[in-house]
C-alpha cells in the first residue's frame, strides 16, 4: 500500500522559510519520479516541482522563481521542499504526490503565510 505522510508546515511571517518533509513507503521510491502539488483556499490543486528518482533532475513551476528547492534522501524514503521567501500567495496545503495532478498523494501539511 502507498503510504505518503507530510510534516513540516506551519504559520510563518512573509519572507520566512519553512522545510516541508514526506516519508514515503509502499513503492519503490528511489526510483519515482516524485512531485510536490499544492492547494491554496478556493482554488484546485496545482503542480509546484517535481525531482527524478535519483535526484539528478527536475524542474519547477513558473510562479516559484527559484524560491522553492526540492530534494530526496533515497536511503530513508523521504522527499523535501524546501520553501524560501514566502509570500501571502504560497499559503496552500501541501502534499507530496506521485504524479503531477496529485490522484495519489499525502494527507497534506498546511502552509500558512501571515503577518
Amino acid at each position: 500500500e502507498v503510504q505518503l505522510v507530510e510534516s513540516g508546515g506551519g504559520l510563518v511571517q512573509p519572507g520566512g522559510s519553512l522545510r516541508l518533509s514526506c516519508a514515503a513507503s509502499g513503492f519503490p521510491f528511489s526510483s519515482s519520479i516524485m512531485y510536490w502539488v499544492r492547494q491554496a483556499p478556493g482554488k484546485g490543486l496545482e503542480w509546484v516541482s517535481y525531482i527524478t528518482g535519483p535526484g539528478t533532475g527536475g524542474a519547477n513551476a513558473n510562479f516559484v522563481k527559484g524560491r522553492f528547492f526540492i530534494s530526496r534522501d533515497n536511503a530513508k524514503n523521504t522527499l523535501y521542499l524546501q520553501l524560501n521567501s514566502l509570500t501571502t500567495e504560497d499559503t496552500a496545503m501541501y502534499y507530496c504526490s506521485k504524479d503531477p495532478e496529485g490522484r495519489t498523494r499525502g494527507q497534506g501539511t498546511q502552509v500558512t503565510v501571515s503577518s
